[in-house]
């Protein structure tokens, strides 16, 4: 079985907006064609375009001439020549510089629509689209393919949940990166597979925000994060008229959904998922504590936790949340496991963080540390090291090379020794106590 690339069927429609201009599907598709023309003969690829609408061309070129797209947690150095072992002959397409990128680039910013008519691509159910991570323990990220059938499903069942399917000629702004499995599933897939339409740009301070909202026609969605969206509310920014406010990544509480609905006269719905099985839930947050699975998925509770599957979902998968089913679809959900952290929408374990910290030369012992969360999902990481030969700097520069520079720590704390326990362990509260020691001592100093 086939499917479209997209299910836009007037020609003439918008596919994006840049600021206030339409790319419409012929353009789309022309420029679709002309990238894929220029791509190497390889299997794999990694999209490194910011700009989402090259983001959106890149991934269809791709997809066109039967390549797999590699969504990585972060775009390091490191994490780069790990996957280029794996993935061999794996290469980069990009619309900006990309410092210290051991991949080799191919241009996606000469894009002018320009060209024949091009007929609608149709891409396999089956064909293998692109390859979503998460951080290991080890330090190898754990791949989790994505088929085509798979994500125009998923696409389908989300436009179900937030009530935009069935012809509603909507345009997505979104604030969060389409590398993003959020990202790609709420504002790439859902454009391409419900006729709707994408701002080309990630706005991400509030000002910015406003803007690209007022350069689009309504409907406007607005696709955005708990961080981005208390930004938009503490600088009190009018937009223009939403149909849904759409947030997904961390937790967001109640008083905040309720507070953005009457501000925004819009509802607002948070969706569930994670990158195994991706998106699976929603709910009105501001209405209930109750999470929904999308249409066709269904939950399956176990002594290892809580199974997502069916509907749009590839392969059945254990959620890594603390989940309450209350049947088969709708469920509770009661917070992270303590190992996973969510910082700025961009999520890894602890175990990942300091494996990469360990590995440094010269640090003999190192632990990260999230000290607390807020009730939005504002996250900061500390760090205590056993070091005495490094400074902070050359840490941090080796940490830069290993990690998203999200989980540097701030700060990072030089000890003699870090006080564990007999089993090696260091339990939450030694490190709570240590945190307060080092709290009067500027960071970086022994």
């Amino acid at each position: 079985m086939r499917l479209p690339l997209l299910s836009h069927t007037d020609r003439a429609s918008p596919v994006a907006f840049r600021d206030e201009q339409p790319i419409r599907v012929d353009a789309f598709l022309a420029d679709v064609a002309a990238l894929a023309a220029r791509l190497p003969a390889r299997t794999h690829l990694v999209n490194l375009c910011s700009d989402r609408y090259r983001f959106t061309v890149g991934f269809a070129a791709a997809l066109t001439r039967g390549q797999v797209s590699l969504l990585p947690p972060g775009v390091a150095p490191e994490l780069l020549r790990q996957l280029a072992a794996s993935y061999p002959g794996l290469y980069a397409v990009a619309d900006s510089h990309v410092p210290d990128c051991p991949l080799e680039l191919v241009d996606a910013t000469a894009l002018n629509g320009a060209g024949t008519e091009v007929a609608m691509p149709t891409i396999g159910a089956e064909q293998l689209a692109a390859i979503a991570f998460t951080s290991g323990s080890t330090g190898t990220p754990s791949p989790h393919p994505k088929s085509w059938g798979a994500l125009v499903r998923g696409a389908h069942a989300e436009a179900r949940a937030l009530g935009i399917d069935g012809g509603c000629a909507a345009t997505l702004v979104g604030t969060v990166p389409a590398q993003h499995m959020y990202g790609l599933e709420s504002t790439v897939m859902l454009a391409l597979q419900n006729s709707l339409a994408l701002h080309t740009r990630r706005p991400f301070y509030p000002a910015d925000m406003r803007k690209a909202l007022e350069q689009v026609p309504a409907e406007r969605v607005l696709v955005t994060t708990p961080v981005h969206l208390r930004a938009l509310l503490e600088e009190e920014q009018r937009l223009p008229a939403l149909r849904v406010i759409v947030c997904a990544t961390a937790p967001l509480s109640a008083a905040l959904a309720a507070e953005a609905e009457r501000r925004y006269a819009a509802p607002l719905l948070e969706v569930y998922g994670f990158t195994e099985a991706g998106q699976v839930a929603t709910r009105r947050t501001a209405g209930s504590q109750e999470w929904h699975t999308m249409p066709g998925v269904r939950m399956r509770p176990d002594e290892h936790g809580v199974w997502f599957g069916g509907g749009h979902v590839q392969v059945e998968a254990l959620a890594s949340d603390v989940i309450e089913p209350l049947d088969t679809q709708r469920f509770v959900l009661h917070g992270r496991n303590a190992d996973m952290v969510n910082v700025a929408g961009k999520r890894t374990s602890l175990a990942y963080l300091n494996h990469q910290l360990a590995s440094i030369p010269g640090v003999r012992d190192g632990v990260y540390f999230e000290p607390q969360d807020s009730d939005e999902g504002v996250t900061r990481l500390m760090a205590f090291i056993v070091a005495p030969g490094l400074t902070p700097e050359a840490v941090l520069g080796a940490l830069r090379e290993r990690v998203d520079p999200v989980f540097l720590p701030r700060p990072l704390h030089f000890v003699s020794a870090l006080p564990r326990n007999a089993t090696g362990k260091l339990p939450r509260e030694v490190l709570v106590r240590l945190a307060a020691a080092c709290a009067g001592r500027k960071a970086g100093s022994r």
